[in-house]
């Protein structure tokens, strides 16, 4: 693999490694008893930093170039793959990756959103950003696997639909609108694995699940952190402080009861050993569809749509005095 590329918060425990090794290179044998309390504090002190990351350095995580990406874990942690492409009406629109794949005992349709890797790559797929077409192939994918009572299993990363006027005039908005309602009927299970960002509406788009998983290091809000700070406080620097009132980590959104399983990374992040976090996948996923082979395709159908129905808190039927008003 090639050199791990560093973030920034990541810079002093690298240094101090750095250190440890040209102690190493130089060889005196005085040092020896020197280089190993500096391991000792180097474990210690990459422990506390990947336990106690901010919600920004969890987003940085997410965005890492070399994190695996959807083409990564169909060769990981899927068996038997065979792609299929095309919406049988505009094109085939890479930002989106639809296959038929085994995992486990389980014969499943496998949809996700893909990035691309190199420049060529992201420029076909829009840098994950799918247009309509892309959204259009997944329903036609997911409607057949139904006919064939095949699971459905997604894998979410994008930093949200393709923007563009090509695909507003094309019908963007009915595109994702349809997904989502057609989503919540479908009668076989739906397995979501949220891999790296889960950006807005091109995120739920394909993320209406029975069970939704999320990597370690993912992240999962209606917007961007740019973006939210943009609109709340017209500052985009102030992304630091949207990442965190966004509640936008795998731990908020277990503890709010929007995910239903944190599948563990290595130390550092997934891009440090893809193979161990599609393994984590692969059982996550594996276990979900055991637990639901149980269910009836009545049961699966409402169950599904109970769950997103459930989301949120609301005040109702609230009695005010006469001149108040509810206050934030």
């Amino acid at each position: 693999m090639s050199e791990i590329e560093l973030l920034p918060f990541e810079q002093t425990i690298h240094a101090l490694r750095q250190r440890i090794d040209d102690l190493e290179k130089g060889g005196a044998p005085e040092t020896a008893q020197q280089i190993a309390v500096m391991r000792l504090q180097a474990d210690d002190m990459e422990k506390r930093l990947y336990e106690n990351l901010t919600p920004w350095n969890i987003v940085q995580l997410a965005r890492h170039p070399q994190r695996p990406q959807t083409r990564d874990y169909l060769e990981l942690a899927f068996d038997h793959v065979e792609e299929l492409h095309g919406d049988r009406a505009f094109g085939d629109d890479l930002a989106i990756v639809t296959a038929l794949a085994q995992i486990g005992e389980h014969r499943v349709l496998v949809v996700g959103q893909h990035r691309g890797r190199t420049v060529e790559e992201r420029h076909r797929s829009h840098a994950g950003c799918p247009h309509p077409e892309a959204y259009r192939k997944a329903w036609q994918k997911m409607k057949m696997a139904e006919r064939f009572g095949l699971p459905i299993v997604t894998l979410v990363d994008t930093k949200g639909a393709y923007p563009g006027v090509g695909a507003e005039e094309r019908g963007q908005g009915i595109a994702l609108a349809e997904n989502l309602r057609d989503m919540s009927n479908l009668r076989v299970p739906v397995v979501v694995g949220i891999i790296g960002e889960g950006g807005s509406g091109g995120a739920l788009a394909i993320a209406v699940g029975n069970r939704i998983v999320m990597m370690q290091f993912a992240y999962y809000a209606t917007i961007s952190p740019e973006g939210c700070a943009a609109i709340l406080w017209r500052d985009g620097d102030r992304k630091q402080d949207a990442a965190a009132a966004l509640k936008l980590t795998s731990q908020d959104l277990f503890e709010r009861g929007f995910i239903d399983e944190i599948v563990a990374e290595p130390m550092g992040g997934a891009h440090r050993n893809p193979q161990v976090a599609a393994a984590n996948l692969r059982a996550a996923v594996i276990r979900h569809l055991d637990e639901l082979r149980g269910y009836t395709p009545d049961q699966l159908a409402d169950r599904r749509y109970q769950k997103f129905r459930a989301f949120g808190e609301f005040l109702t039927n609230q009695t005010l005095p006469v001149g108040e008003t509810i206050k934030n």
